[in-house]
């Protein structure tokens, strides 16, 4: 495959691991554009539905990919590279993705990148979109929580990463959507939570957090644990939930939160670096957000907290995760195919 001629490394980036379908440009590792569709038609089912999902992809990948070279103002004949998600996530949608990467990368005779879409999250503070936008210094902690993962990572280069505590069973944004559907909000559950919680009081009730030794974590038990709170209410009144909705809101927060930052403090301790970042779709949550930050400040970390924009699946993640691949070389097999499970 040729490579582009001209001195730029103008990269398309490709995602759709799941229900958004995102295209984004980057030249010479600054963003041009960033074009994502979201899917609403999962709101009246309560949770993606795959096929769905799919279908959804291959009415949006050619406008949004179009769309995303308009805005950068670059034509497919410059492009240096296709970097595209190759996994995890939905099968179905990374079809969709992988399947038009690779043939645009065919059509036009330039390489393909397959990017780990965990990497593209924890990556995402790399995002540029001036000369000279600060980027974190290694190593780091990422702290990566998402609807389907919870990690903690050490961060040691782009492509040196440990995990060094993952959970055992749901991950945080399942433990908030899952406790948001126990109490009648709409899918997705977390942005809900987040702006109720903001009424109420994070101490109105408590619920059993997990004892898991290690790094690793835990949220089955605490969304159970939530699941009697509410059931033993609504015996001693059926508008209990309607009545308690913000203090249910925040205190389910709170122990989220809590959880989280003892896992984060102790991974601290031990690795004894100097900064900490957050990234996934739970890093747009307030709660969380002023937790890590606070807690940096009170110890003197740096914490690299994202644009929210950045927070959810974005292609210029994925575009910036590929870029560090093109530059080491580090091509995708035309032949590979898409992964629903893995982690970093």
């Amino acid at each position: 495959m040729k490579s582009n001629s001209s001195k730029d490394e103008i990269i398309l980036a490709i995602e759709s691991s799941c229900d958004d379908t995102s295209a984004a440009v980057l030249r010479n590792g600054l963003l041009l554009s960033n074009v994502i569709a979201s899917q609403s038609v999962h709101e009246e089912y309560g949770g993606v539905v795959p096929e769905l999902a799919s279908r959804a992809h291959q009415q949006n990948i050619l406008p949004v990919v179009d769309a995303a070279l308009r805005r950068a103002g670059v034509e497919r004949s410059e492009l240096s590279a296709i970097a595209y998600t190759r996994g995890p996530g939905l099968l179905g949608s990374l079809l969709v993705g992988t399947s038009f990467a690779k043939g645009l990368a065919l059509g036009l005779g330039i390489p393909l990148v397959d990017v780990n879409h965990l990497h593209g999250h924890v990556l995402s503070h790399f995002i540029r979109e001036k000369e000279d936008d600060e980027v974190p210094e290694s190593p780091y902690l990422a702290l990566l929580i998402s609807g389907g993962n919870s990690q903690i990572v050490l961060v040691r280069s782009d492509s040196d990463m440990e995990i060094l505590g993952r959970t055992i069973d749901d991950a945080a944004g399942e433990a908030f959507d899952k406790c948001a559907k126990v109490m009648g909000l709409p899918y997705p559950g977390g942005p809900h939570i987040d702006r109720l919680a903001a009424e109420g009081n994070d101490k109105a009730f408590k619920f059993a957090k997990p004892h898991i030794p290690g790094l690793d974590y835990s949220f089955s038990g605490l969304k159970t644990s939530f699941l009697y709170t509410v059931r033993d209410g609504l015996k001693q009144s059926p508008t209990f939930i309607e009545d308690n909705l913000a203090d249910l809101a925040a205190s389910i927060q709170r122990a989220i939160i809590e959880t989280l930052m003892a896992k984060l403090e102790l991974a601290v301790k031990q690795t004894g670096v100097k900064a900490v970042a957050i990234g996934g779709g739970v890093s747009a949550n307030s709660g969380v957000r002023e937790a890590v930050a606070d807690f940096c400040r009170r110890r003197g970390l740096r914490a690299w907290i994202p644009e929210r924009r950045f927070t959810t699946d974005n292609a210029a993640m994925v575009g910036i995760a590929g870029a560090f691949k093109f530059r080491r070389g580090e091509f995708g097999n035309i032949d590979a195919p898409p992964f629903a499970r893995l982690t970093v």
